[in-house]
């Protein structure tokens, strides 16, 4: 037992002089009473309920009552009603208390509030006579703490301390993960992780909101407004959030503070954007996640990007730093002063991911047998690999489920939808992918020169090259990119792939319908007019007509690039075309019957 009221219904108390009514409006003048919760009293209001309570009394609104006389104007002593209290806790009766602490305890409540009808609290009720006529689980606190007479009872503070004991932790742990590229496949990679951990783990990124893997909200979710949804989840006691710059320009984080932060890169996209002119007014804005660190946390940072490296000024926690060079001056000296980093170590068995503790190795994982990875030769995914295995390592995870984690982490659809998603199409390879900046583009290109080279540049033999007699490619960028990343978007495709299709988003994001299509469509020029490899160009605006026509072109032996705005509905047209190639029904209105009714491919938004 914390605390002990007494409730008194509203009511007036007569002074032979003034009317019920005028009496009412005496006591509604005391400064503690208000309209509703506002103040520690609520206003006395008079109704057809409180008229008829008043004359069952014998009395009219107009009528005086005699000096001293009590008149009841609500039947319940409810505070919002215009109840008072009277404070009774030491007066209480020890049987009386047994009696609501058992009530409580059969309920099965931690925190109640007992309702007891007696004539004297201080009395057992067994002898006075008496009831317990209520328990509610949500008791209010304010007759308790502003009780009209009597000693406070700070009751608050017994609840906070038994729902968060001191020395317990009273937080959701959070990992935040920013940068130009990569962010949704590293929160995905880390959420996986902490899942294998046993963690019920909250995730938003630019795909949606998922808790506990499973979707509940597809948008854009790579801001506070999301975060804030997560957080605000009982179910999820685990965070992983992208955090977007925009996000961060507009509203901030959306929490106080981070326990992991992840910051993979720094590059030129969003230039231009809110005031964002430069790499080093972008990176002071990325960098809000890292000063979100306590003490007690960690920032994984990229030591091969000096804007990302210099971040580790400005942690307040440790530093993690994570490279994919082979010998980097600044991640050398970093683990000789007794620090962390994770890198990638070469070896007679292929190319190893390892936590680097000092003069501590402690090996992870080969780079060929992550899926994620095409055996090492999809170089930003082993980036992504290391900046995940650090996190997970940060947030507590052992060593075998981050092992574990990374090697169950594979980018077919439906784990990384539209982040480098493999489809075979009648002898064709169809790459799916996000890659809107000249950045992601080329690390994409990078990734098709490695798989379709002779010999594998990295790893040991046995994932097969590919052959790829002709390479097309399907590209866009946002419009509210700067001309010049425009054209280098195109100039970069240009220097990878044989035919290009240039198309545009459905939200033109203030540009003319073919404004943002041209500006690439110049780049492409440009770099053919340098000799660069492609052959042929052509604007095909609508992303469906578009990934038709690259798809129509092509034949057994070609690669096929798809830069996506909506990945679901591209990868069900693919499956359509799997479908007719192979015999498959196909319902009247043309939609394949299996292809809707998995509904896998309806929570990914497929059927758009």
């Amino acid at each position: 037992m914390i605390a002990v009221a007494e409730r008194i219904p509203a009511h007036v108390t007569g002074d032979g002089r003034h009317t019920v009514r005028e009496l009412v409006d005496i006591t509604n003048q005391d400064p503690r009473r208000g309209i509703g919760h506002e103040k520690v009293l609520t206003r006395i209001k008079i109704d057809q309920e409180a008229e008829r309570l008043v004359r069952r009394q014998g009395y009219e609104l107009d009528d005086v009552p005699p000096e001293g006389e009590m008149v009841k104007l609500a039947s319940t002593g409810n505070m919002s009603t215009g109840g008072i209290s009277i404070d009774r806790t030491f007066d209480a009766h020890e049987e009386n208390v047994d009696i609501a602490e058992e009530a409580a305890r059969v309920i099965g409540l931690d925190i109640a509030g007992i309702d007891f009808l007696t004539p004297d609290i201080s009395r057992p009720v067994r002898e006075t006579g008496g009831a317990i006529v209520e328990v509610n689980a949500a008791p209010g606190f304010r007759m308790h703490s502003h009780p009209t007479e009597g000693e406070p009872q700070y009751v608050a503070k017994p609840v906070i301390d038994m729902l968060f004991p001191q020395g317990m932790p009273s937080r959701i742990p959070i990992v935040a993960v920013t940068g130009s590229n990569g962010k949704t496949t590293t929160v995905r990679m880390i959420a996986h992780i902490m899942k294998g951990v046993g963690r019920k783990v909250g995730m938003t990124s630019t795909d949606g909101i998922y808790i506990d893997e499973r979707l509940v909200r597809k948008a854009d979710a790579s801001g506070p407004k999301s975060a804030l949804m997560v957080l605000q989840n009982p179910r999820i006691d685990s965070a992983v959030f992208e955090a977007a710059r925009g996000g961060i320009l507009r509203e901030g984080l959306g929490y106080g503070r981070n326990d992991v932060a992840v910051v993979l890169n720094v590059t030129g996209d969003h230039l231009g954007l809110k005031e964002v002119n430069s790499l080093q007014q972008l990176a002071a804005v990325k960098r809000v996640v890292v000063e979100a660190v306590p003490r007690s946390g960690y920032a994984v940072l990229n030591a091969d990007d000096e804007l990302v490296a210099e971040m580790r000024r400005h942690c307040s926690g440790t530093v993690i730093l994570f490279s994919m060079q082979e010998s980097n001056e600044l991640v050398e000296r970093w683990v000789r002063r007794g620090r962390k980093a994770v890198v990638l170590q070469r070896g007679q068995l292929g190319e190893m991911i390892v936590i680097r503790d000092g003069r501590r190795t402690m090996p992870i994982a080969y780079t060929h047998l992550l899926p994620a990875t095409f055996e090492g030769r999809a170089r930003m995914m082993v980036q992504n690999a290391l900046a995940a295995a650090a996190a997970a390592h940060a947030a507590g995870a052992h060593l075998h489920d981050i092992r574990q984690g990374l090697r169950t982490f594979s980018t077919s659809f439906f784990q990384a939808p539209g982040r480098l998603n493999l489809f075979e199409l009648n002898g064709v390879k169809v790459l799916i992918d996000y890659a809107h900046n000249a950045h992601g583009l080329q690390t994409v290109g990078d990734f098709v020169e490695r798989m379709t080279a002779a010999q594998p540049p990295a790893g040991p033999p046995g994932l097969a090259s590919w052959s790829a007699n002709l390479k097309v490619a399907v590209i866009a960028t946002p419009g509210d990119r700067r001309e010049e990343d425009m054209r280098e978007l195109g100039g970069v495709a240009a220097r990878y792939f044989d035919d290009i299709i240039i198309r545009e988003d459905r939200n033109l994001r203030g540009r003319k319908p073919g404004e943002a299509a041209d500006f690439v469509l110049e780049g492409v020029h440009e770099a053919m007019r340098a000799g660069h490899r492609v052959g042929s160009v052509e604007i095909v605006l609508e992303e469906m007509d578009a990934t038709r026509r690259a798809l129509d072109r092509s034949r057994a032996g070609d690669l096929v690039l798809l830069c996506v705005d909506y990945a679901g509905v591209v990868w069900k047209e693919l499956e359509r075309r799997r479908a007719l190639s192979a015999g498959a029904l196909v319902s009247g209105d043309g939609q394949l019957e299996a292809i809707e009714a998995d509904p896998a491919l309806v929570e990914l938004g497929v059927g758009l």
